[in-house]
């Protein structure tokens, strides 16, 4: 295999030099004339970030290649950078071609990042276990549905929040149905759970659990004190379905109470890709382990007394009866849960951080330029936000999304005849903000 980066160590130098006779690398060029060598300093240009460096050979090359969007879309899916080390070591051979773990003696590295990742996950959510990385947000949130139904004794359905992300509901939707699990909405109010709602329906009684999101759908940040006490008194369990980037200064699921966290991993660096490949996660606490789907590793020690992961739980169809099984998700390869734990070591804690921070103060400098235009006005007054945001236009959304896009932006979601989503992240600088509420300052509406 070629080895592209393996720097040389002290010993490496000291070997070579030994072999051809001279002390030191400059000894090496003793035959190079004085008046030949280079003395001045380099004329180089000072040193640019990845991202910067990235984006400049993006417009040397713009002429040649297709327009790529400058993207203002969120909706679950978000333009997050990713530092180029991921994208190199998740392409080696035996990440690509790995398989289930099953052989625990010749997986060790797998079971490894596998724990790694749990470890990782646990972590950033503020959970005592995590699995090892389901297929994508929605299918664990309707996992996570399946789980509170199992865990309840005498329960008549599981409530939904209306601030759920649609898609991820209409997932849930399906599972249950075939589950003959009853879902139940509860309705948004000025675009965050109704808490008088909730509470009425926790008080009738046989709700196996709650199931909200943090950010919410609309990015709103929404206050659920007292939440899963209210839940934990009718005996059901809370879940909540994060955004795993946030989570570097928002409070985790652990904090507000959850019992289960689950939420899709696309938002720690992942490109978007049109729309895949993501990662699902899943947190719980640890009297829940055995209703948790898929499988968890384990660290124990080997015969020889040195550190060993096996497989501790994969309670799945192929392993006992498949009405006992957990969850019937076959192969999980798991490269994606690599990718989200070679981001998260190299990011660190003050990375994450750092990347929340920039995505939340973008997305208010946006907002509040956008509402000083004149064009727009509030959704949801009042409501917090993170790094996305709704907000109302006065006239064409579509002619106005059409014209953003002929100027090389793709400028939200349109989630209502007059409402646009637009989400932040790191990755929009200034003035790409600016120039984007240029293009709509000097869109012209077409009156009939």
């Amino acid at each position: 295999m070629n080895f592209k980066y393996f720097p040389h160590t002290e010993e490496d130098l000291k070997e070579m030099l030994a072999a051809c006779g001279v002390d030191s690398v400059h000894d090496l060029f003793a035959d190079v004339p004085e008046a030949a060598r280079f003395r001045r300093d380099y004329e180089l240009p000072d040193a640019l970030s990845e991202t910067d460096l990235r984006l400049f050979f993006e417009q040397l090359t713009h002429p040649m290649n297709a327009q790529q969007l400058i993207c203002f879309a969120g909706a679950g899916c978000y333009d997050h950078y990713a530092p180029s080390v991921v994208q190199n070591l998740i392409q080696r051979s035996e990440f690509l071609t790995s398989y289930t773990p099953y052989q625990a003696e010749i997986s060790q590295g797998t079971l490894h990042y596998i724990f790694e990742y749990q470890s990782m996950i646990a972590e950033l959510t503020g959970m005592e276990i995590s699995n090892a990385s389901m297929y994508d947000g929605a299918t664990a949130t309707a996992e996570a549905a399946m789980m509170a139904w199992s865990n309840a004794k005498k329960a008549t359905r599981v409530l939904v929040s209306e601030t759920v992300d649609p898609k991820v509901r209409r997932v849930v939707d399906t599972y249950a149905h075939f589950h003959g699990i009853p879902i139940q909405l509860i309705p948004a109010e000025n675009g965050a759970t109704s808490r008088a709602a909730l509470d009425k329906e926790l008080a009738e009684g046989g709700v196996a659990g709650v199931i909200l999101q943090q950010p919410n759908y609309y990015g709103i940040v929404e206050d659920f004190t007292g939440i899963a006490d209210a839940v934990h008194e009718q005996k059901g369990i809370l879940v909540i379905n994060a955004n795993p980037s946030d989570l570097a200064i928002l409070k985790t699921p652990g904090e507000w109470g959850a019992d289960v966290a689950v939420g899709e991993g696309q938002s720690l660096g992942i490109p978007m890709t049109f729309g895949g490949p993501g990662v699902g996660f899943m947190a719980c606490t640890e009297k829940l382990i055995r209703k948790m789907p898929g499988r968890i590793v384990g660290q124990t020690l080997d015969s020889r007394g040195q550190r060993a992961f096996v497989l501790t739980l994969q309670a799945r169809e192929q392993h006992i009866r498949r009405q006992k099984a957990t969850s019937n998700i076959c192969s999980n390869q798991s490269l994606m849960a690599l990718y989200v734990t070679i981001y998260l070591a190299v990011m660190g804690k003050e990375g994450l951080r750092e990347v929340a921070e920039m995505s939340y103060a973008g997305a208010h400098s946006l907002c509040d330029k956008l509402l000083a235009t004149g064009k727009f006005k509030e959704t949801f007054p009042g409501q917090p936000f993170f790094n996305e945001f709704c907000i109302d236009y006065d006239g064409d959304l579509d002619a106005l999304l059409a014209e953003a896009t002929e100027c090389g932006y793709l400028a939200g979601v349109k989630v209502g005849e007059k409402t646009l989503m637009l989400a932040v992240t790191e990755q929009r600088t200034p003035e790409e903000i600016d120039e984007l509420v240029e293009i709509i300052k000097d869109h012209k509406e077409v009156r009939a």
